[in-house]
């Protein structure tokens, strides 16, 4: 059924393919697929379940940056380029698991290893709980998708690591690029 799922979903775009449509690629019933999944966001969410785990593996278990071994604010902005790619990659799949009903995203188990790794990142902070849930926040799949037309992958990525290093920075530490201001006036 997951086969199915993403070669159909691959070729068509997640939104053009319906669960019949599926079922019927699969060779099972619709029922059986409601049954094992719910509904098309259970669908999503279990086609990522194995490329989640992959960028898991790589925070608990792999080479520095992103695994143990280096400073928080490098993990933190290795984990944000990371996320950030995963995220592009499988975009759609994300939204949908992320919007299926008010909340969803919230609600993910990958959400809530998400942010419990960036908030142990960002421990130093006055209020890593919430400093995570923000930062995460411009990395929802509804955000991205909306600005990527506008902004492009660059532009995101750049501003997606600012927001990490300043996430991260401890109130009196001066950024890593000390440049003036520029709401500066003079």
């Amino acid at each position: 059924m997951l086969e199915a799922a993403a070669r159909l979903f691959a070729e068509h775009g997640v939104e053009a393919v319906s669960m019949d449509q599926v079922a019927a690629a699969a060779g099972v019933g619709k029922g059986t697929l409601f049954r094992r999944f719910g509904d098309k966001s259970g669908l999503a969410a279990a086609l990522l379940d194995t490329r989640e785990r992959v960028l898991q593996e790589g925070i608990l278990r792999g080479a520095p940056p992103l695994g143990p071994g280096a400073p928080a604010d490098e993990r933190l902005t290795s984990f944000v380029e990371a996320y950030l790619a995963y995220l592009l990659e499988n975009l759609a799949l994300i939204r949908m698991s992320e919007t299926a009903v008010p909340g969803a995203r919230y609600r993910i188990g990958a959400y809530r290893f998400w942010h419990r790794y960036v908030a142990i990142l960002l421990a130093a902070t006055p209020d890593p709980d919430y400093a995570a849930h923000a930062l995460l926040a411009a990395l929802s799949a509804e955000h991205v998708t909306a600005v990527l037309p506008e902004l492009g992958e660059q532009r995101i990525r750049a501003g997606l690591v600012r927001l990490a290093e300043s996430a991260v920075r401890l109130p009196g530490r001066a950024p890593k690029d000390a440049t003036a201001n520029p709401r500066s006036s003079g």
